[in-house]
């Protein structure tokens, strides 16, 4: 397995992207019409094994301490087996690289295995914030990234 940054445009992470977003359409009966397309200010890594992207993930900055995890997604072929909790220990590594000390999320109330991976992983409960202020059917998470010594 292979954790790797990938640009914004590459194909296989498209690819991962549009997977996320059906699988979210048809758990929580969002709109189809809507398309999420991956984002030139967010820095993204993909998993590869066996030659394939399976897994993805980015950072995007939402200030200088704070960035954001975004487009966190495992195939479901491929979970079960430790791939999110190693994307997101990169994922964290890469936050803190590009100077963040804290680093939030915001995922589903309909994804309890997302939420158990997150609060696993040290993240605490926090309020919704920018678009999901007033969302009942998210849930907001952050973790303090270790100091630099």
């Amino acid at each position: 397995m292979l954790i790797e940054a990938r640009p914004a445009n590459d194909p296989e992470l498209a690819a991962l992207v549009a997977a996320q977003q059906r699988e979210l359409r048809d758990v929580d009966g969002g709109p189809t019409g809507r398309v999420t397309v991956t984002h030139d200010d967010i820095r993204y890594l993909v998993v590869v094994a066996g030659g394939r992207a399976v897994a993805c993930g980015g950072i995007q900055s939402l200030d200088a301490e704070t960035g954001e995890l975004k487009r966190m997604y495992v195939r479901p072929a491929y979970r079960g087996r430790g791939i999110g909790r190693q994307l997101l220990a990169a994922l964290e590594e890469l936050a803190f690289r590009q100077g963040h000390t804290t680093l939030c999320l915001q995922t589903g109330t309909h994804l309890p295995a997302a939420i158990g991976l997150y609060r696993s992983c040290g993240y605490q409960p926090i309020p919704g914030y920018g678009e999901y202020v007033h969302n009942p059917y998210r849930v907001c998470f952050a973790k303090q990234l270790p100091v630099a010594a």
